[in-house]
C-alpha cells in the first residue's frame, strides 16, 4: 500500500507474521533536527532577543496581510459570519493604504457564506474541517466534511492531526488518513494542525512534523487554540527546522502556520523572527507563512496606525 511520497511494505504468513518496513520510521530515525526541550529553548531566546530589530512598517503589513482572520464559535450563524465577511469587504474602502488579510477562516459548514459574501481579491476562504478541534470521529465522515468545504468554496482546509493515534504509534493509519484528506481536498491548500501542546515535547514535535509532511501537508499548523495551549516559539522553531530539512531532502516548499494565543504585535514578530532566521525570506509570503488568529488584527492595525484600533 502506497501513501504520499512513502511506502509501506507488509510481510506477513496466516496473520502471524507482520513485518512492517516503514519508510515513514526511517525518516524519522534520519531527521538530524534537534529536538532536546533545554537546547531548544536556548535557541528560541537567541532569536527572541533579536526579533525587536525586524520591527518596521513593511513587516507590520506583511504580518497583517498574512493573517487567517478567524471566527470558531458556538455562536457562529449565517448572518454573523456574513456581517464578518462584510467587516472584511469594509477594510479595502477604510484602510485603502493597506493590504487585506490572507483569508477569512471559519467551520466548515460555513464556507459558501464566506464565499458568497466574499466581495475582495485576493483573500481566500479558510474552513476548519475533519473533526475539529479533537480530530476524533469517524474518517468517512472526515472526508465527508472536507468534501463538502471544497464543494462550498473553501480554498484552504485545517485539519487536525490525529493525536490519539500517533501517542499510540499508529503511524500507518495517521498518515493514511492525512493522505486521503489531501486527495479529497482537491486543489485547496490543506494545514495539518500537529496540535502542539498536547504533544508537548520537542522530539513528539519533530515526529508529527516529519508525518504530515510526508503526508502531503501543504502547511504544518501549531495549534487549534480550543482544548490545549495554543501556539509556542518552541514548537514553531522545531516545525521550521523540520520544513527546511523537508526542503533540502525533497525540494519541496510546506508552509507554516502558527495559530492558538497569538494576540499581540509583539507576539506576531517574534514568530516572523523565527521563520526569517530558521527559513529565511523565501518563506516570508502568504504561500508559507500565516498566523490564525481573531485579536491579533486589531493589535497589528493599531501597530499600524499608531493609535487603537478595534476594527475587526
Amino acid at each position: 500500500m502506497s501513501g504520499g511520497n512513502l511506502t509501506f511494505f507488509h510481510v506477513g504468513k496466516a496473520g502471524k507474521i507482520n513485518k512492517i518496513m516503514d519508510k515513514y520510521q526511517e525518516a524519522l530515525a534520519a531527521s538530524k533536527v534537534l529536538s532536546d526541550d533545554a537546547a531548544v529553548a536556548a535557541e528560541v531566546q537567541k532569536i527572541v532577543e533579536k526579533a525587536p530589530e525586524y520591527a518596521s512598517p513593511e513587516v507590520w503589513q506583511f504580518l497583517f496581510s498574512s493573517i487567517d482572520l478567524t471566527t470558531l464559535s458556538t455562536e457562529d450563524s449565517v448572518s454573523s459570519v456574513a456581517k464578518f465577511t462584510q467587516r472584511v469587504n469594509d477594510f479595502d474602502n477604510d484602510y485603502p493604504q493597506f493590504k487585506n488579510v490572507a483569508a477569512i477562516c471559519v467551520y466548515s459548514n460555513f464556507a459558501d457564506v464566506v464565499k458568497s459574501h466574499l466581495d475582495v481579491p485576493g483573500v481566500d476562504v479558510c474552513v476548519v474541517a475533519g473533526g475539529f478541534p479533537s480530530s476524533q470521529t469517524f474518517q468517512a465522515v472526515k472526508v465527508a466534511d472536507v468534501a463538502l468545504a471544497v464543494e462550498g468554496g473553501a480554498d484552504e482546509v485545517d485539519i487536525v492531526l490525529n493525536v490519539g493515534q500517533f501517542l499510540d504509534g499508529n503511524y500507518e493509519d495517521l498518515t493514511d488518513e492525512i493522505i486521503e484528506l489531501k486527495h479529497t481536498a482537491r486543489g485547496a491548500k490543506l494545514k495539518v494542525i500537529l496540535e502542539t501542546g498536547a504533544l508537548k515535547t520537542a522530539e513528539n514535535i519533530k515526529r508529527a512534523s516529519v508525518l504530515a509532511m510526508y503526508s502531503d501537508a501543504d502547511f504544518i499548523k501549531t495549534s487549534t487554540g480550543k482544548i490545549y495551549p495554543g501556539a509556542s516559539l518552541e514548537a514553531a522553531w522545531v516545525m521550521c527546522q523540520c520544513i527546511k530539512e523537508y526542503y533540502q531532502l525533497t525540494g519541496r516548499k510546506v508552509g507554516f502556520k502558527a495559530a492558538g494565543g497569538v494576540r499581540t504585535s509583539e507576539d506576531a514578530l517574534r514568530y516572523y523572527a523565527i521563520v526569517k532566521e530558521v527559513l529565511g525570506d523565501e518563506w516570508l509570503c502568504q504561500d508559507l507563512f500565516r498566523l490564525g488568529a481573531s485579536s491579533l488584527a486589531n493589535s497589528i492595525l493599531s501597530t499600524m496606525t499608531g493609535e487603537e484600533v478595534k476594527y475587526f
